[in-house]
């Protein structure tokens, strides 16, 4: 259940139904479950990336968002669905550097420009062979999206497209 409020993410839009059937394969390969992996979820909007993750059984999940409301809608989304292992953090990507420890997968369905700006920060968070996946782009995107990892020492290990979204999924070697 999403009571989406003021903040983004429905469940309808290509870029988050991606994100969380990335999420489903993931579960899969892992055989059905994702339950020793702390999760961040970078621009957290109502919060239903890291519901998804932590209704596949994330042992911890921690958000982020810019806005006030949306980490207010985080929460109250995390309680009508029963989703006690999440929390919701306000502030942009500078956050990061107040949470403890390293994440196994990052989620951040953000536009191009943010995504290219935070991306040191987010990757800053990432345990040895962590997943991280993104989307909220465009096909032109991609390009720069890539370079940008590829200095940060993530490599291309998957793409997918819905309409004219893109979805890219990162891996940081062990």
């Amino acid at each position: 259940l999403i009571d989406a409020k003021l903040a983004f993410g429905t469940g309808t839009h290509e870029t988050t139904q991606m994100i969380v059937s990335t999420l489903l394969s993931m579960e899969e390969a892992n055989g059905g479950t994702l339950a020793s992996k702390r999760v961040l979820d970078c621009g957290c909007g109502t919060g239903i990336l890291g519901i998804a993750a932590a209704k596949l059984g994330a042992k911890e999940v921690v958000g982020y968002d810019i806005d006030e409301w949306s980490v207010r809608n985080t929460m109250h989304n995390a309680e009508i669905n029963g989703v006690k292992n999440i929390k919701a953090l306000l502030g942009d990507a500078s956050v990061i550097k107040t949470i403890d420890g390293s994440f196994d997968i990052l989620l951040a369905n953000i536009n191009r420009n943010i995504l290219l700006n935070d991306m040191e920060a987010m990757r800053s968070k990432m345990t040895d062979g962590a997943t991280f996946i993104i989307s909220g782009f465009y096909e032109d995107d991609i390009p720069l999206l890539v370079d940008k990892a590829a200095s940060l020492s993530l490599s291309l290990k998957d793409q997918k497209g819905k309409g004219n979204w893109r979805c890219l999924v990162f891996a940081l070697p062990e």
